[in-house]
């Protein structure tokens, strides 16, 4: 009789409907603490996805401008300054170019074979590592997408050992002794699930938009280097 009454007030007691506050509060320090580590790797992620939303979208916006402002000048050194060098990254492989043209052709007689393939490596280089430091902060999305659910289910597991573990104590696999714990533990699968799924998304689509303006951004090196290359027969 004792127990059944001991079972009726755990019953009476539950709450009749899932928080999640609840749940993070009477979880087990182990799950807590794989809750709050999770919960901190989104909050992260999503900083990365709106600042590298941003950064992208002033990046492509620039480049535009920048490309009008290169191909109708007559005096691309004019168009590199500082500024736009700090800013752009057409800038600097543009400069990258120029810098090679004139060490190239200090040197008479001037080898146009070796200066193409020169300024040909030194402006592939540079778009490489353009694309190279965009994609940087991608590493901890992707990251973030495939190890949070693994993180999430060791804290199920624990969780659901903690349970099993009150049923051996209390002597009673009534679901009002496991179910508690149980939901705690599935909340921390949960809770990996949120974090891991906006990571793999935006990984995707950052991932496809860095390519694209590596893509540009050699376009842009190959047809400098045409211009470079007709000028080199003119020398």
């Amino acid at each position: 009789m004792t127990s059944q009454l001991t079972l009726m007030a755990a019953a009476a007691d539950a709450p009749t409907r899932l928080s999640p506050i609840e749940l993070f509060l009477e979880a087990d320090i182990v799950v807590q603490a794989v809750m709050v580590g999770l919960i901190l790797a989104s909050i992260w992620t999503w900083m990365i996805i709106v600042s590298f939303s941003m950064r992208m979208g002033k990046l492509e916006r620039g480049s535009r401008g920048f490309e009008e402002e290169f191909w109708s000048t007559s005096d691309f050194s004019k168009t590199l300054t500082a500024e736009t060098r700090s800013k752009q990254p057409m800038a600097r492989i543009a400069s990258v170019g120029m810098d090679e043209w004139k060490r190239s052709t200090k040197v008479k007689p001037i080898d146009r074979d070796g200066t193409r393939q020169r300024l040909s490596g030194a402006m592939e280089s540079r778009v490489a590592q353009e694309a190279d430091d965009l994609a940087e902060r991608l590493n901890f999305l992707a990251t973030t997408g495939s190890v949070a659910p693994f993180v999430g289910l060791f804290g199920t597991v624990w969780g659901i050992m903690n349970s099993f573990f009150q049923i051996g104590a209390q002597e009673s696999s009534s679901l009002a002794v496991v179910a508690p714990g149980i939901s705690e533990a599935l909340f921390a699968t949960a809770i990996g699930l949120f974090a891991a799924i906006p990571a793999v998304i935006a990984y995707n689509r950052f991932s496809h938009r860095v390519n694209r303006f590596e893509a540009r951004l050699q376009r842009f090196a190959d047809r400098f280097l045409g211009g470079l290359s007709r000028e080199l027969d003119k020398v």
